[in-house]
């Protein structure tokens, strides 16, 4: 017999000796090491309120009902639930590490995540992905990852990789791999582009994540035939019904730029329930700090009247059930000890959490300490280099252009058509009487240079510029303002602090955050980093003139991606998204 087979006989004995063990202590005729008494347990399977005790051993649910514990704590007849699950995010978009994040989460019930960590893929390849990864296990959270499928979103842009099927693979029997990140070229799933089916092919009997706005008819049949089984991207009542006739799960987002959930609640009935689950997708952690994560999308349904257990179902054993994780998602023998403890299904305000049966957090706060992981591969990613504000003169040939037109609360834009101002040069000239700014889309990995130029209508931002690295997916460099020193002097800020936001105005430097991982991360406490986004909004909203109403650097971080419609601009030039094609800026 060779080493590795007796290390599996080994483990296969171990195995059988534990389930032995946990056999005797569910029977109740030895002590288990934790028991949480006088519990109203929520049971998610049917739907009922259990009066009764929780039995707990090696981080396991041994049983419910009356047994004898080394520990025994009185919960005082709370509720007791478990541990919430979001079934869609990218960690990124918390603009702090894996570590920092789980220090606010976790203590609001959030116990599991789903994440697609796209966005430093597109920076940083598998590198980008095995430290996220390794990152997340440095924490007090199940942290689960899907394969990236779409790095970069389209061929239509340049990104830091390029992942194809071969290099996704080397994930695919990782652990905390559950399956195929989200699949946004939709196009080219539907006219079979055999790239995109190839990684379809790879994850087979897997996950298979979607994102297919507005698709419906035969295009969503041709969409989720070969594997797709969730949808974030629904915006209607009536989209999320036809994705679940078709057997799909719909994650109902509540973000900072996208918020679904108010309309998409009133889709929930007996019928579709058991297939809606809830996610963040994007969320900013000013956001999560004032209003929580999944706690948030709990409470907020149970307000616009959706029955209390229901709303735990679609956090819990939903997505537990969609992602085939077997060990968390409901309180039974068994399962993970991931619990959460609250009062009143009417203020839903977590009090305790616990995870694999230590107690982790109370009153929103964490119970343990957290360290950062490594970060030395995952920094400077900026290899552009400075600009002058001539490179960011826009040539027209007519006074009439295509302008993307911003929706405030949405990252859908509007395509419209609008007449402009020309300089004697014949380029684009500002007018502060018109509500019309210049944005760019600079390539930041040292590969092409190219530089994408449109305009935007709608951000009201004046006496300055804005640049960012933040922008979906690619996370090349974004900047709009209205005039062109103010711009390029923000882009070559950010290129001195190594990513992340900054603000000019009338020649200056207002305002920066540094985000030096991977230009999209900081190091530092998510409570530091949201105080950082306050005072640069509040600048945005004061010195730039642009409202309150408008979400400044996520909706500008969203204009970049070309797989939402109507019109956006990569560093290639506009793409319309409707036809999936670039377009031209004048219109002749």
């Amino acid at each position: 017999m060779t080493t590795s087979e007796k290390k599996e006989k080994n483990e296969k004995v171990e195995k059988i000796q534990r389930m032995r063990q946990r056999a005797v202590l569910a029977s109740g005729k030895q002590q288990v090491a934790l028991v949480l008494k006088n519990c109203k347990i929520i049971n998610v399977f049917n739907g009922k309120i259990i009066a009764s005790d929780i039995a707990i051993d090696h981080g396991k649910i041994i049983g419910i009902g009356n047994y004898n514990g080394e520990t025994v704590l009185d919960m005082g007849g709370r509720y007791i639930a478990p541990g919430l699950i979001d079934a869609h995010m990218h960690m990124e978009s918390t603009l702090v590490t894996p570590e920092q994040m789980s220090r606010i989460i976790v203590p609001r019930g959030t116990t599991t995540v789903i994440a697609d960590p796209h966005e430093i893929a597109n920076v940083l390849g598998i590198e980008g992905i095995n430290y996220m990864i390794e990152a997340a296990s440095n924490t007090e959270l199940n942290g689960f990852f899907m394969m990236p499928s779409c790095v970069p979103a389209t061929p239509f842009e340049n990104a830091g990789f390029i992942l194809d099927r071969d290099a996704l693979s080397t994930l695919e029997s990782h652990p905390k791999v559950l399956g195929l990140g989200e699949v946004m070229d939709y196009p080219n799933v539907i006219s079979g582009n055999l790239d995109i089916l190839s990684k379809l092919e790879m994850a087979d009997r897997m996950i298979i994540d979607g994102h297919g706005p507005s698709l419906t008819g035969k295009s969503l049949n041709a969409y989720v035939i070969n594997g797709i089984r969730t949808d974030h991207e629904c915006t209607t009542v009536e989209e999320m019904e036809e994705r679940i006739g078709l057997g799909m799960y719909v994650a109902i987002r509540e973000g900072t730029a996208a918020r679904n959930l108010e309309v998409l609640i009133k889709g929930i009935n007996n019928h579709t329930k058991q297939q809606c689950m809830f996610c963040t997708d994007d969320k900013h952690p000013e956001d999560i700090l004032k209003e929580g994560h999944i706690d948030y999308n709990v409470k907020r349904a149970i307000e616009l009247g959706i029955d209390p257990i229901t709303a735990i179902q679609m956090a819990t054993i939903n997505p537990a059930r969609c992602y085939n994780l077997r060990d968390i998602g409901a309180i039974a023998p068994g399962y993970d000890a991931d619990l959460i403890v609250f009062d009143s299904f009417d203020t839903f305000e977590i009090e305790e959490v616990f995870k694999k049966g230590r107690l982790v957090a109370k009153n929103k706060k964490p119970l343990f300490e957290v360290s950062i992981s490594d970060t030395s591969k995952v920094t400077n990613t900026i290899k552009l280099k400075p600009i002058t504000s001539e490179q960011l003169h826009l040539s027209l040939e007519s006074d009439v252009a295509k302008v993307i037109r911003i929706t405030p609360g949405s990252i859908v834009t509007e395509h419209v058509v609008r007449r402009i101002y020309q300089d004697h040069n014949g380029h684009f000239k500002p007018n502060p009487m018109i509500d019309i700014v210049k944005i760019a889309v600079l390539e930041r990995y040292g590969k092409t240079n190219t530089i994408g130029i449109g305009l935007v209508e709608n951000f009201k931002i004046k006496n300055g510029a804005i640049a960012t690295t933040i922008s979906h997916d690619s996370h090349n460099v974004i900047v709009i303002g209205d005039n062109d020193p103010d711009m390029a002097q923000a882009v070559n800020a950010l290129i001195e602090i190594e990513g992340g936001i900054v603000l000019t105005s009338n020649g200056k430097i207002i305002g920066t955050l540094p985000l030096p991982i991977a230009g999209l991360m900081s190091t530092q406490s998510m409570e530091e980093v949201s105080s950082q986004i306050e005072k640069l909004k509040k600048l945005a909203n004061e010195t730039l003139s642009i409202p309150s109403t408008l979400e400044p650097f996520m909706t500008l971080s969203f204009l970049a991606l070309p797989v939402i419609p109507e019109l956006k601009i990569t560093d290639q030039g506009y793409f319309d998204v409707t036809k999936f094609e670039f377009v031209d800026i004048s219109v002749i």
